[in-house]
């Protein structure tokens, strides 16, 4: 039988090595869904596939083994799931009996945020699910990743964008006791932002990377909470050309100026990818732009708050598999 690949990667089916059999891609903005979607789920993979289902490493399900002659029955089968998307996240999509209308931009993953953890220091299922809105539908390839924290669970050093949760922390010296736990755990396990000078702590605002582990560590509570904020690091990735880890790219960053950069990525893959191929990574498409000419375009019509700070340089860096990286054998 002939199949329009291209038609069928859109509508989130895998080419597979068995020219016959594909395999569904289920998006789960956030990494979080309701169970009653289970059910369907695993009726899916038993009815149509080979009874199986695989987690993704974004946080989606891909259910294996189904024939190319059955995406019509499936794509009507996943219909309350992507009912779900526009009635739960307000994701647009024109007609949900066909299926996913894109594939492009992968699923919005994020670690389990403060719903769950005491270290995240935002709901990254609430804001995974705001920028889903936003983005999907859409066939450019890029991949976004949430994580609470700087621990970066998620991993979104390894992700074109990277947003990682920053907390303001406020110092109370009254309720201070002098015990310098915060000091010693920043010292040792964070940036060494935090030292104790004439009967009080100081925090170095450059060292400082919002993590909230001060907070967590008095006693006394004398570190609060203040204003919620972002650190966005770009352009991670893995991959056989050039793996590389995310770069710092804003810092203290407010949610709107999050949302809306991610947004306007499109635009700038819109005008700047390279149409020849028959797709390109973002990444790639900055290397041969340039940062400086990535950044104007991605900041254009955002309203920074005052306390964001932006990178004025990056060198990506990484390792291409051809240079640089001599081999020998053993024993030559």
């Amino acid at each position: 039988m002939s199949f329009d690949t291209k038609k069928i990667t859109k509508n989130a089916y895998r080419i597979t090595k068995d020219r016959e059999i594909t395999a569904l891609r289920i998006r789960v903005p956030g990494g979080h869904i309701k169970t009653e979607y289970f059910e369907l789920i695993k009726e899916i993979a038993d009815e149509y596939g080979n009874g199986t289902v695989h987690l993704t490493t974004r946080q989606g399900f891909e259910v294996p083994g189904i024939p190319f002659e059955k995406i019509d029955e499936v794509n009507r089968k996943i219909e309350p799931i992507l009912e779900g998307m526009e009635k739960n996240i307000g994701v647009e999509i024109e007609d949900s009996k066909e299926g996913y209308p894109a594939a492009g931009t992968r699923n919005v993953s994020a670690c389990i945020g403060n719903r769950v953890c005491r270290c995240a220091n935002y709901d990254t299922t609430r804001l995974a699910q705001k920028i889903e809105k936003n983005i999907f539908p859409n066939d450019y390839h890029v991949k976004i990743a949430l994580s609470g924290c700087p621990n970066d669970c998620i991993k979104g050093h390894l992700q074109d964008f990277g947003i990682l949760g920053m907390v303001e922390p406020i110092y109370q010296q009254k309720r201070c006791i002098g015990c310098q736990a915060c000091v010693n755990n920043c010292n040792q396990r964070v940036t060494g932002a935090l030292s104790y000078q004439q009967e009080r702590v100081k925090r170095d605002e450059d060292r400082c990377i919002g993590c909230g582990e001060c907070i967590l560590q008095c006693p006394t509570n004398a570190w609060e909470r203040g204003n919620k904020y972002y650190k966005v690091v770009i352009m991670g990735r893995t991959g056989k050309k050039n793996p590389r880890l995310a770069k710092p790219f804003l810092k203290w960053a407010t949610e709107e100026v999050v949302v809306q950069i991610v947004t306007n990525v499109y635009d700038y893959i819109e005008k700047y990818i390279d149409d020849s191929l028959a797709k390109e990574h973002v990444g790639y498409i900055v290397d041969r732009t340039g940062y400086p000419m990535f950044k104007e375009k991605i900041l254009t019509g955002v309203e920074l708050n005052s306390e964001c700070q932006v990178a004025k340089h990056i060198q990506f860096g990484g390792y291409q598999n051809d240079k640089n990286i001599s081999f020998v054998k053993i024993g030559e």
